[in-house]
């Protein structure tokens, strides 16, 4: 793949930077993001310094990360017990189909 430049804005400062061209839109949404939370941070609370706001806006982006990992990490051991349970059952299943193909 081929990379390019970009510069990016954050939080008013002006960031080049080389990227894969495929990874062009994530970065873009990146920094969408990145900036909608540190818009978010300047309407809400009285910190005006761009690097309180962007090391608040990495604070809370980090802490959402970690909510969603913890709660996928839950949703995967969930899904791992099922199909032990269902394991289990077909086991049981298939010992009294062979029991029962036995006794007749």
């Amino acid at each position: 793949m081929a990379k390019i430049s970009l510069k990016v804005n954050i939080a008013g400062r002006t960031y080049p930077l080389t990227v894969e061209e495929n990874e062009q839109e994530s970065v873009s949404a990146a920094v969408d993001t990145i900036n909608n939370a540190v818009d978010s941070l300047k309407k809400n609370y009285a910190v005006k310094d761009p690097q309180d706001l962007i090391a608040m806006t990495a604070l809370q982006l980090i802490m959402k990360q970690e909510a969603h990992q913890k709660s996928s990490d839950t949703s995967e051991e969930e899904a791992s017990n099922n199909l032990g349970q269902i394991d289990k059952a077909l086991e049981q299943l298939c010992q009294q189909i062979d029991e029962a193909n036995h006794i007749s």
